[in-house]
């Protein structure tokens, strides 16, 4: 595994115990310049991950409670009257750091949900005729609950297609458990950490994460696995260009954190599920056949001819 990446992974496990895989997804998003929703119950270590990820790399860290009533001003900044200096001042919202952690995205309104994910795209803000580029790197970290769902605004298929990973944090086992009740007795563990990197070192290893070649045959096997999920009778929606491209940088990603400079097959089915299953919809049929949409990924990557050589 590359070096810096695991100092980065063995920092935020001091925190998050138990969960190396799902810290890998997040850096795998990171090195690729995306952003990743956190779909989990409360209280299982959401936050701490942001938080933590942002602390490690010397990063800026913002968090916004995505509720109803917040404004889309609160998010990307808003323009005040300055009365000494007769003008207007723009005043920067919460996107404005490295790490931001939008909070239960699926309770503010359909309004702010679009400010975000336009900033989450561009990488910029737009406000009254000015353009402010927003740190390198940044990253939105959102979280939805899946249980409770009362006043939620559901995120269309569309704006899902904007995270190129979902992933989820799952419930400890009991000697985990057991090691989050001592790290967390006498004060907060996220308090304990220090830098491992700078932010500077995450763009650089960004860049490094390009230069990962492709063969042509892994190509071709990552768009047969695209293309199944657009011709099978189960699934309505099936996987967007945008979502082809999202597979292509995960891979690459992954298989720099392994230590390569080229991707294997494997490196594509390891990053199938995570990055791919949010984006499709499937059809009446197709909740009886698979059920959830990660099982139909996982079916389809079983029926597509993996490249031997």
């Amino acid at each position: 595994m590359n070096e810096k990446i695991t100092l980065l992974i063995d920092n935020i496990e001091k925190v998050i115990v138990g969960k190396r895989e799902t810290i890998t997804q997040a850096v795998t998003a990171l090195l690729t310049e995306g952003h990743i929703l956190v779909e989990d119950v409360p209280g299982v270590g959401k936050t701490q991950l942001a938080a933590a990820l942002a602390r490690s790399v010397n990063g800026s860290f913002s968090r916004v409670q995505m509720t109803p009533d917040i404004m889309p001003s609160d998010i990307t900044g808003f323009s005040m009257l300055d009365r000494e200096k007769g003008g207007f001042e723009f005043r920067k919202g919460a996107a404005f750091c490295n790490f931001l952690l939008a909070d239960e995205i699926n309770r503010a309104s359909p309004k702010s949900q679009s400010a975000l994910l336009e900033i989450m795209e561009e990488h910029q803000v737009s406000a009254d005729g000015e353009t402010y580029i927003l740190p390198r790197p940044f990253m939105v970290l959102a979280t939805q609950n899946p249980v409770e769902t009362y006043g939620t605004y559901h995120l269309p298929e569309a704006q899902m297609d904007r995270f190129i990973m979902k992933i989820s944090m799952g419930y400890p086992t009991k000697a985990e458990e057991l090691s989050i009740l001592e790290r967390n007795e006498y004060e907060n563990p996220i308090n304990k950490i220090s830098p491992v990197l700078e932010t500077d070192d995450i763009t650089d290893l960004q860049e490094q994460v390009k230069k990962v070649t492709v063969a042509d045959n892994v190509k071709d096997y990552i768009l047969s696995i695209i293309n199944a999920t657009r011709n099978d009778e189960g699934i309505k929606l099936g996987v967007s260009p945008r979502g082809s491209i999202a597979l292509y940088k995960t891979a690459k990603a992954w298989a720099f954190i392994k230590g390569r400079e080229y991707i294997t097959p494997q490196d594509v089915k390891d990053c199938c599920v995570c990055t791919l299953a949010h984006r499709l919809m499937l059809s009446p049929k197709g909740k009886s056949i698979y059920d959830t949409p990660e099982n139909a990924i996982e079916q389809i990557m079983k029926r597509v001819i993996v490249p031997t050589e």
